[in-house]
């Protein structure tokens, strides 16, 4: 099932995928759903950045709830090749929970408009519901595309959620900073 979605920022092309390619883990105040991202390698080489992120949510799931749903539930691993040269970033998940159950792919491409960028979000996401515990064979086609619509649903806004974080985070670096002078 396909994952699209657009974010228009008023900042410059490159100080916004710089931000975003860069600064990922600053991002967490500004998302009411993730409680951390974590780089776990970055590699450099000719204007080509893979980076390793993992990603822990559920930040706004109450505690009573988390206890209920396993670590491994609220957890995802992102692998993103960003290229400079062409202000583009090719990315993976892999969820913990459920491995090779759920998979998801895509491109994010950053455009220059007259006001600052315009993010393009494509993607693609799969599930293989047979991979889940307890869900028969004989089932897991006709849920496989419940899931994914679920998935969707889920994940179309908090791409673009990441996307105005990114917004917001260099909002409050340009705001003036009131300094109060002592009287002298």
């Amino acid at each position: 099932m396909q994952i699209s979605a657009d974010v228009e920022l008023s900042f410059p092309l490159e100080r916004v995928f710089r931000t975003y390619r860069d600064r990922l883990p600053e991002l967490t105040p500004y998302l009411p759903n993730i409680r951390s991202i974590e780089v776990k390698s970055r590699r450099e080489a000719g204007g080509v950045v893979e980076l390793v992120n993992e990603w822990a949510g559920g930040a706004d799931i109450p505690k009573v709830a988390r206890a209920i749903l396993s670590e491994s539930m609220l957890r995802w691993t992102d692998f993103a090749t960003w290229h400079e040269s062409t202000f583009t970033c090719d990315w993976r998940t892999e969820v913990h929970a459920f491995p090779g159950a759920v998979k998801s792919s895509g491109r994010n491409v950053y455009l220059p408009t007259e006001r600052g960028v315009r993010l393009e979000i494509r993607g693609d996401i799969t599930c293989d519901a047979s991979k889940v515990p307890g869900v028969p064979r004989i089932f897991a086609r006709a849920v496989n595309g419940a899931v994914e619509k679920i998935l969707v649903g889920a994940i179309k806004p908090n791409l673009v959620a990441v996307a105005e974080g990114v917004g917001k985070l260099l909002e409050d670096e340009d705001e003036p900073r009131h300094i109060a002078l002592e009287p002298g």
